[in-house]
Parts: C-alpha cells; sequence; structure tokens
C-alpha cells in the first residue's frame, strides 16, 4: 500500500530547487561582471586547502553515498513516498556534486587531495580559523553522518516496509552530517555563490529531516540518534 507524500516534502524540494537556481543565477551573473560580482577588487581563488575547496571536495564525497542509497532503495520497495523522496535526493544531490566539482575545475584545483584528512577544512587548519570543531565519524564512516559498507549493504538486501526504515535512518543520519558540513561553509567559504548554495543545502536537508522523521513515525519506527 502506498502512502501519500507529506506536504513537508514538497517544502523540501522547493528550497532545494530554490537554492540550485539561486546559485547558478550569481554563477552566470558573476561571470558576466554583473550586479552579484564585487565592484571594488576581482574575486580572490580559493586555495587548494581552503574551506571553499575542502567544502566542495568532501560534499561531493558525501553526496555520492546519499545517491548511491538513494538508488538501492527505489530497488527495495513499492512504497510511492519513500520512492519519490529517494528519486529527489539522488536527483538534486547529484545536479549539486556536479556544481562543486564544476567549481573545483573552474579554480584549477584538484577533487582529491591525498595528505588531506575528510573535513579538515571544518576545524580551521585550512587557514579558516574560529569554528569550534565537527561532529566525528563513526567507526567504518569515512565522514559525519555517512554509512558504513556494513550498513549499506543491510540496506541492500532489506525489502520492503524493512529497506524504508533503514534508509530513512541512515538518510537521517546522513543529513545531520550534510546539515553540519553546509553550515560550516556557510560560515567559512569565502566564494559568495558557494556560501548560498551551502546555506540552501543545510536549510532543505532540515526540513527533508524533518519529512523523514514524520515518515518514520508512520511505520512506527524513529531516527537511530
Amino acid at each position: 500500500m502506498t502512502r501519500a507524500i507529506p506536504r513537508t516534502y514538497w517544502v523540501a524540494g522547493t528550497a532545494v530547487l530554490l537554492a540550485l537556481l539561486f546559485a547558478a543565477a550569481a554563477t552566470v551573473t558573476a561571470a558576466n561582471g554583473g550586479p552579484a560580482a564585487a565592484p571594488a577588487a576581482a574575486p580572490r581563488t580559493p586555495g587548494l586547502h581552503s574551506a571553499d575547496a575542502g567544502f566542495a571536495r568532501d560534499m561531493a564525497v558525501h553526496h555520492q553515498q546519499a545517491v548511491e542509497m538513494s538508488f538501492i532503495v527505489r530497488d527495495r520497495t513499492q512504497d510511492e513516498a519513500v520512492r519519490t523522496l529517494a528519486y529527489d535526493i539522488a536527483n538534486t544531490q547529484a545536479n549539486q556534486r556536479g556544481m562543486l566539482f564544476g567549481w573545483l575545475d573552474l579554480w584549477g584545483l584538484p577533487k582529491v587531495v591525498a595528505d588531506e584528512p575528510p573535513m579538515s577544512w571544518m576545524t580551521g587548519s585550512g587557514g579558516h580559523g574560529g569554528h569550534e570543531g565537527h561532529a566525528a565519524a563513526k567507526p567504518g564512516a569515512l565522514m559525519a553522518g555517512m554509512a558504513t559498507k556494513e550498513e549499506l549493504a543491510q540496506l541492500g538486501s532489506a525489502e520492503g516496509r524493512d529497506a524504508e526504515v533503514l534508509y530513512l535512518q541512515l538518510m537521517t543520519d546522513h543529513h545531520k552530517g550534510g546539515v553540519a558540513m553546509a553550515e560550516g561553509c556557510a560560515r567559512l567559504c569565502v566564494t559568495p555563490v558557494e556560501r548560498a548554495l551551502a546555506q540552501g543545502m543545510a536549510d532543505a536537508q532540515q526540513s527533508e529531516i524533518t519529512l523523514m522523521t514524520d515518515m518514520l513515525k508512520q511505520r512506527g519506527a524513529t531516527p537511530r540518534g
């Protein structure tokens, strides 16, 4: 039996869409020398270990797992609400991942830095002091909120309600880690359009956390944390 998609879902989706449209418009405007461009000086290209570059690299990896989990659950349930949410998350985060990689290419920076610990840009080690730290990743996970290989395997073997509940729990944890990272960039990044996109991510994912909590309640479950 399928369930109606809660109104919160559409609120979250609208927030994501507005963030993407704003970021894209700001990028084009700045590139054309429009009002978004700073009149006093040319924008500074972020450095290799800057918060801007670190966020782009880490959030791209973080997003990739969300896309993976969303495609997994679409094959494990026929529930319309969960499948629609999973498609929206996969589509949105894949698009955002492309934008993050595009900025790294624009800045002439690599997508992977071998000696850079995940999320180290949030601690101020990249020259952006003032942040008190970040949540630690659980054992077996690369970054805060991310699932372990064992959890992904469990999701891939679950079916029906069990798959729905596990996906919603894993994605809630994933979003909590993503919100912390996005809020970190909104504070520490210096590129205006990236800060705007990061804040849009944080707002949208927080709305989706509320939505997923409601969806878990409908299934007699709760978030794990």
